[in-house]
């Protein structure tokens, strides 16, 4: 552990994760200085949302006399690594960490920590459950809804610390080495921040760059990427698959979820048991017995937890049933192939709500899942047009464009019939038109509401 007492520690940015770490670090006798670039920001505006933290403020320019005070930095996700900010702290060999090495610094318990492009959440909260149930001293923590930084001082040699942890996060891990680690898949996303697919693999892959084969990291046996990087990862594997029964982890036999440990095959239960629907659900429950399997929780509690488990919000969430029609919020979907599964997942003629901010994704994959499911596209924000001349050059033009959410929703209850899906999973990020994913969730729910 880095003793962090009386270090004049720096925090970049003034959201959630800057909040949460410029209050741990006060908790543990830094010095904290909190520093945003966005000049029109008001120093009372920071200040209120600091909640018993005394730190520094500075916004706007940064003197270079200041740079060269700082003994650490801390930046949020949302800061690239290769941001002028970084930069020059780097330059200047200051060290540069993010939220999730701060707080690990202080993690006394087991952490199992859980990546991939698809079913973080999903699989992050089921693991949460399944752990708890087994040991109350646990902590589920990342965009789940609770910060690393703002549970980590109430751990103990106990406790588990079970973390959803983002590709952002991972670019500023050093000493991190977790328990268990899961990377769940690879598929393209966030290419506009790690430019390359190999880049993006990479930083996912860091999840475990420092754990040994004394640590257990769980892989997608049917994902290539996952599959070649098991040959060299240090950790020891255990395997996930829906094609292949693996050397050692969980597999599925027809219907039903089972474990192998490499001497003899347990069932686990039966999909059609679980609240989770779709093929890329059953993927998040295998990911979740192989870690609970590998923490050694015992399987009467795996299996019990899974069956009382209910989709995460905002997830092919089911949120009504309106006039014979039946609407799902599947907002977290956020890049193509997120999409794809929440399109698969629909067993009723499905009028499909997409489109939003441009994170340079292509949907070719996304529009290719329509056959068979997808009867209307609805379109908003600043993707639209991109996806509809995708749609269209796979011979998909029943397309209608829309300016606001609410237009959307009376375009779906003009043109849906009974028996129908409204779906939204906009294979898009929300900013621009929204704060959040999450924002975008609760809107929509709000407005299917109202029908």
């Amino acid at each position: 552990m880095m003793e962090l007492k009386d270090k004049k520690v720096m925090v970049v940015g003034t959201g959630i994760s800057g909040i949460g770490a410029a209050e741990l670090l006060y908790n543990v006798g830094a010095k904290v200085v909190l520093y945003d670039g966005d000049e029109k920001l008001l120093e009372s505006d920071i200040l209120n949302k600091i909640e018993g933290c005394k730190a520094e403020i500075i916004i706007g320019a940064l003197e270079e006399s200041v740079v060269k005070s700082i003994d650490l930095v801390i930046i949020s996700p949302g800061v690239p690594i290769d941001s002028d900010i970084v930069l020059r702290f780097e330059k200047a060999n200051i060290p540069v960490w993010g939220e999730i090495e701060l707080a690990y610094n202080y993690d006394k318990g087991r952490i199992i920590a859980i990546t991939g492009t698809n079913g973080k959440t999903t699989t992050t909260a089921l693991v949460g459950q399944i752990v708890k149930a087994y040991n109350k001293e646990t902590f589920v923590v990342g965009n789940i809804g609770n910060s690393y930084t703002g549970e980590v001082l109430k751990t103990s040699k106990n406790s588990f610390t079970v973390a959803e942890i983002s590709s952002f996060q991972l670019e500023t891990t050093h000493k991190f080495k977790p328990s268990i680690s899961a990377i769940l898949n690879i598929t393209p996303d966030h290419l506009n921040r790690h430019k390359t697919m190999e880049n993006y693999a990479f930083t996912k892959e860091n999840i475990a760059i420092n754990q040994t084969k004394s640590e257990i990291c769980v892989l997608n046996y049917d994902d290539p990427i996952l599959r070649e990087y098991a040959k060299t990862t240090t950790a020891k594997v255990i395997y996930f698959s829906r094609l292949e029964v693996p050397e050692i982890g969980s597999f599925m036999d027809g219907d039903l979820i089972k474990y192998f440990d490499g001497d003899s095959v347990e069932t686990i239960c039966d999909v059609n048991n679980m609240n989770l629907i779709g093929a890329h659900n059953y993927e998040n429950v295998m990911a979740a017995v192989a870690i609970a399997k590998s923490a050694q929780i015992p399987t009467d509690i795996i299996v019990a937890e899974i069956l009382k488990f209910k989709a995460v919000e905002h997830r092919i969430e089911y949120v009504a049933t309106k006039h014979g029609v039946m609407y799902y919020n599947d907002s977290k979907g956020t890049n193509p192939e997120a999409a794809v599964k929440a399109i698969e997942a629909m067993s009723r003629p499905t009028i499909l709500i997409g489109g939003g901010y441009d994170k340079k994704s292509e949907f070719d994959i996304y529009v290719k899942a329509f056959e068979g499911k997808v009867k209307l596209l609805v379109l908003i924000g600043q993707t639209k047009e991109l996806i509809a001349e995708t749609a269209r050059k796979y011979g998909f033009d029943n397309i209608i464009m829309a300016e606001s959410l609410q237009e959307v929703i009376k375009i779906c209850v003009e043109h849906a019939e009974v028996g129908d899906a409204v779906l939204l999973s906009p294979a898009c990020a929300s900013w621009g038109m929204f704060d959040n994913y999450e924002q975008r969730g609760e809107l929509f729910k709000e407005y299917v509401n109202l029908i």
